[in-house]
């Protein structure tokens, strides 16, 4: 058997190991040459055209409108907001040269555009009729990590970010918390990836935000993964880059402001939460392949060559995205390994048995069940329910299993525990102290993760500070 099917480390043995085993055998991606980037193969980059496609959608159903802008930023463009450069400062990649000349001025590859979009914003914006302005680019970005991880952490990555002006700072915050149900939506939807929505500490927003939302979700190694942010930023970036408008009163004012983005890190995040010692598991609706066919014995027998080509047909005729494989080169055990190693959803069995028996064997790529449906002209209808039931049941059993390790903390101790032992989000009331954060990120490596949006508070003071608290906070270990 083929190395890449048959030797991938054990995910409870050696998670680390495990998830590049399988971002690099079932094919997503490969190293470059350049320290921390990666080539993303077709069908990693599928996947990420199937979230393009996804949330495209939504946003022009909200009004937004993609457009591109420039990969470098001048530098005194970026210096005009201070906090936000601060920010980025330690992680930008800066150009110096072009050709065989010294440039006047240094430029940076954008980590980020909030200064190339208030740039141009300011350009456009004349009156209140130009208002809402909602734009949204799908980029790389380039920041120099010192740790880098396949989809999850990389000097290089795909993402959209989205920038939207707006006259009032109700309808700011509106839309940048939409953005997140959206994402969040998306997550239950397409990925079957369940989100917690909430705000960020202070501590934790993005670099010249007023406040940051976010989606966050937990690994199965009991570590966080923010996987996705909207920030509104009030009306400074703005006023620092002169953006005004003459409003309804005939008085210039400054617009409010928000920014939000998901990445490819998404992708890291699918493999890690769904995937088994086998290999990748997807979930349909994201899946590149979402049903392989592998006929049984079809060079010794025409009519199951011929009734498995006719699937094949059919069921791409009816957007259902499979594959056939009738080579003669390798076995059948061979190729399920291959296709479950790529984690394709469903597979279809066709050999001389199941022709006598006028019926298809179905295996479960989620959780290797078997069964047979009828081989009759209600078959492509069936396929569809069953893609639709293994995309619910991805969701379920993602959901139950992080629900499972949220643990409710009423004392200290009882944080303490849940952060010392890595056993997943400590749930607890919190009074909003710096103390309390560098406390917890000094003796655990934890970090307040979520300020969640739908916790009722269970408790009325904070167990590590005894201060009066009102809010729920997750904490955990990060990626």
């Amino acid at each position: 058997m083929d190395k890449k099917v048959k030797f991938i480390a054990s995910k409870e043995e050696d998670i680390t190991s495990w998830y590049t085993d399988v971002c690099l055998k079932a094919e997503l991606m490969d190293y470059a040459k350049t320290k921390g980037f990666i080539i993303y193969r077709p069908d990693g980059y599928a996947i990420w055209e199937e979230i393009q496609s996804y949330f495209n959608s939504k946003i022009k159903n909200l009004g937004v409108r993609n457009v591109y802008l420039p990969s470098l930023i001048p530098m005194s463009l970026l210096n005009k907001e201070k906090e936000h450069i601060q920010g980025f400062a330690p992680e930008c990649a800066v150009v110096t040269k072009g050709g065989n000349k010294t440039l006047a001025e240094e430029m940076v590859i954008r980590p980020t555009s909030e200064t190339l979009f208030c740039d141009y914003f300011k350009n456009i914006l004349h009156s209140y009729n130009d208002l809402p302005i909602k734009n949204n680019q799908w980029c790389s970005v380039v920041r120099w990590e010192k740790t880098t991880r396949p989809f999850l952490r990389g000097a290089e990555f795909l993402w959209q970010e989205g920038h939207t002006l707006h006259s009032s700072e109700d309808e700011a915050r509106q839309f940048a918390l939409e953005i997140l149900k959206t994402y969040r939506k998306m997550g239950e939807e397409l990925l079957a990836i369940p989100f917690i929505a909430g705000r960020k500490t202070d501590s934790e927003k993005f670099a010249g935000a007023k406040e940051t939302y976010t989606i966050e979700t937990l690994m199965p190694d009991n570590q966080a993964l923010q996987c996705g942010t909207s920030h509104y930023f009030g009306t400074e970036f703005c006023e620092n880059f002169n953006i005004k408008y003459q409003d309804k009163n005939n008085k210039l004012a400054y617009p409010y402001y928000t920014s939000w983005g998901i990445s490819t890190r998404l992708i890291g995040a699918l493999v890690m939460l769904h995937g088994d010692d086998n290999g990748l598991v997807l979930p349909p609706k994201v899946a590149p392949t979402q049903v392989v066919i592998i006929p049984i014995k079809a060079n010794e027998n025409k009519e199951v060559n011929k009734v498995a080509n006719k699937l094949y047909s059919d069921l791409n005729n009816a957007n259902i995205r499979t594959i056939i494989d009738n080579s003669d080169k390798f076995t059948p055990g061979f190729k399920f390994a291959k296709y479950e190693l790529k984690g394709v959803p469903l597979r279809i069995e066709i050999g001389p048995k199941d022709l006598e028996n006028n019926h298809i064997s179905l295996t479960y790529r989620y959780s290797g069940e078997k069964k047979v449906v009828p081989l009759n002209s209600s078959l492509i209808s069936n396929v569809n329910k069953e893609l639709d039931f293994i995309q619910t049941s991805m969701y379920k059993k993602a959901l139950e299993s992080i629900n499972s390790r949220i643990i409710t903390c009423n004392t200290k101790k009882e944080i303490e525990d849940t952060l010392l032992n890595k056993k997943g989000f400590a749930k607890f009331m919190y009074s909003d102290t710096s103390d309390e954060e560098n406390y917890l990120k000094e003796k655990f490596s934890a970090t307040p993760r979520v300020i969640p949006f739908d916790e009722i508070p269970f408790d009325k003071v904070d167990p590590i500070t005894n201060k009066k608290a009102d809010k729920v906070i997750y904490y955990s270990r990060a990626y």
